[in-house]
This record gives C-alpha cells, structure tokens and sequence, in this order.
C-alpha cells in the first residue's frame, strides 16, 4: 500500500522520514527547484504553484521508499493538450512486439534511467512548486543556508518553500514529452 505522507510518518516513523529525505536531496542533488522568496513571484505564479506531493510506501524487502511528485492537474487548465501530449506506445503494439520476440527467440532487454524527469532540463520558464509543512522544514535541513530562508509561514501557521522548477519534475503535465524530446 502507498500512504500519504502524514500518514506514512505515522506508520514507518524515523525510517519514513529517511525516505522523505532522500526523496527531497534528489531534488536537491540535480538541480531541480531554485528556492524564490514569495515576493518574488506575481500573485498569478504562486496561485499556479504546483503542490508537491510526497507518498511513502514499503517495498518488498521492507525498505521505505518515498515518492515525490507535483501535482499537475491544474496545469489542464491552462496548458493546451500539444504542449503536454508525448508519443505513447499502443498496448497492442506491445503485444504484438512481444509476440513477435517469442517466436523470433529474441533476446529483450529493459533499462530504467533512475531519477528520468529529474534529468530532463525545463527550459520552457515558468513552472513553480510549493513545497509545505514537513517537506520544507526536511528540505531546508538538507542545506539550511539555502532554503530556511525562503521557508515563510502561512496564517495557518504551515510553513511553505515557493520554487521554480528547473527541469522536469513527476506530476507535471509536459514532464513526458520533455524526456521524450530529450532522448530523440
């Protein structure tokens, strides 16, 4: 089962934390997000600001993984369906291709490239995320001097990192055409 974050800190405590963690330092790491004051950004940017989730799960061997994503779907509503749609293999084209590799006896591979998005330069300018609560206060310990300074405080009292995102991030609506347009 995956669980949301608050959830997940419930049920896997310390070691859901630890994923959380190394989940943010990927973001960190790469280059993703560069930290913007709340000022810096037009009222209109930060209503757009994309939530950052964060799900926490146990995989087979009992580790904790922890999963980042932004929440996309707002972006529907304002960004057309060609600037987010990315080519995307039929599943009976798959089918038929396996099918094909049986009866040749070929020999298939698969790869993974870890951390894809993550890789994938966003050139296109003005995607934002926020990122609230105990992901900003994790964040900022990964490299206090850079990001506690931009950590505000809601009314509420929740804290929260505006960002702008700097390549392609899971949960964005273009991150697939993005990596797609990269590999060509």
């Amino acid at each position: 089962s995956q669980y949301s974050l608050k959830k997940g800190l419930r049920i896997f405590g310390e070691p859901g934390a630890e994923a959380v963690t190394k989940e943010l330092k990927q973001l960190h790491d790469r280059g993703v997000i560069e930290p913007k004051f709340p000022g810096e950004l037009t009222a209109e940017q930060r209503r757009r600001a994309l939530s950052y989730l964060m799900f926490l799960k146990e995989k087979r061997n009992g580790d904790i993984k922890g999963r980042g994503c932004a929440d996309g779907r707002s972006q529907r509503d304002y960004m057309d369906k060609s600037e987010t749609s990315s080519p995307t293999v039929s599943t009976e084209a798959l089918i038929l291709s396996c099918m094909i590799d049986a009866k040749e006896g070929r020999d298939v591979a698969t790869a993974n490239i870890p951390g894809a998005f993550l890789q994938t330069e966003y050139n296109e300018g003005d995607t934002h995320v926020q990122i609230e609560g105990t992901m900003a206060e994790l964040l900022a310990q990964i490299d206090p001097k850079l990001y506690r300074q931009y950590i505000t405080t809601r009314p509420n009292g929740k804290s929260v990192l505006y960002a702008k995102t700097m390549k392609a991030m899971y949960g964005s609506l273009n991150a697939s055409l993005l990596l797609w347009t990269t590999l060509l």
